[in-house]
């Protein structure tokens, strides 16, 4: 997939101590591609997620997100993107509505903006029976799909989803991917982390990290014909055991 460019990653480095967790990564993103962004615990997405979303400085290298420097910018890049992570995306003690709100004041909605915004989201969801519902009292599945409506209510460039459908069932899982999909047929750019491999099918482009080091990245289609595998995760499993011998 080729077209306008996002995101650009050129040698990134980010160390903790003697830890390096991020090992010199290179990759581009682009203009309303689903990245997916795949690895075991400890291989190193977190700590890149939060450096592409300007929570994070790296130690080396050069990365731009929206056209801004995560070193110099990390303000202007907030603007510019969503993020929704599995373990915090909602307040529990808060209603549905005042956490539309509560969202849509962070990312500098105007008053009679966020008033329009709230009133489509709840009908796009067939959320308005549960307006005035406490987030705590709502279904995994539901809070999923309003974390991610809120994470782009200000119709940001780039969406950063961390580990998404955690703990959900197949069935909201699909429904989620098919409000991703509409997303980023709108031009939004998908950059998301998952450990469900079947996931990663659903991908552009997905990137394969290992120990700190991006180890392979191309469509899913491309990689299952270079490792002689059905499946992503048999491509995982051929990438992941070499390196542990």
């Amino acid at each position: 997939m080729t077209g306008k460019s996002v995101i650009s990653v050129k040698n990134l480095v980010k160390k903790f101590g003697n830890f390096t967790a991020n090992d010199n990564l290179c990759f581009e993103v682009y203009e309303g591609e689903i990245f997916g962004f795949l690895g075991a615990n400890g291989a190193g997405k977190t700590t890149a997620l939060r450096i592409l979303s300007g929570l994070l400085e790296p130690t080396s290298g050069e990365v731009t997100v929206a056209g801004y420097d995560v070193s110099k910018d990390s303000e202007k890049i907030k603007k510019n993107i969503g993020y929704m992570c599995q373990k915090f995306s909602l307040y529990d003690d808060l209603t549905v509505s005042e956490n539309i709100v509560l969202y849509g004041g962070i990312y500098g909605l105007d008053n009679q903006s966020l008033r329009e915004r709230k009133n489509k989201l709840l009908k796009q969801l067939r959320f308005e029976e549960y307006e005035t519902r406490l987030i705590v009292d709502l279904p995994l599945g539901l809070k999923q799909k309003l974390a991610f409506s809120v994470a782009i209510i200000h119709n940001p460039r780039i969406v950063f989803l961390d580990e998404p459908t955690g703990g959900v069932d197949p069935v909201t899982r699909r429904q989620f991917w098919e409000m991703i999909w509409e997303t980023a047929s709108k031009g939004i750019t998908i950059f998301v982390t998952t450990h469900y491999m079947d996931e990663a099918e659903y991908c552009d482009r997905v990137s394969i990290m290992s120990e700190g080091r991006i180890v392979a990245i191309d469509t899913p289609e491309n990689l299952k014909k270079q490792y002689n595998a059905e499946t992503i995760e048999q491509v995982f499993v051929r990438i992941a055991r070499p390196l542990k011998n």
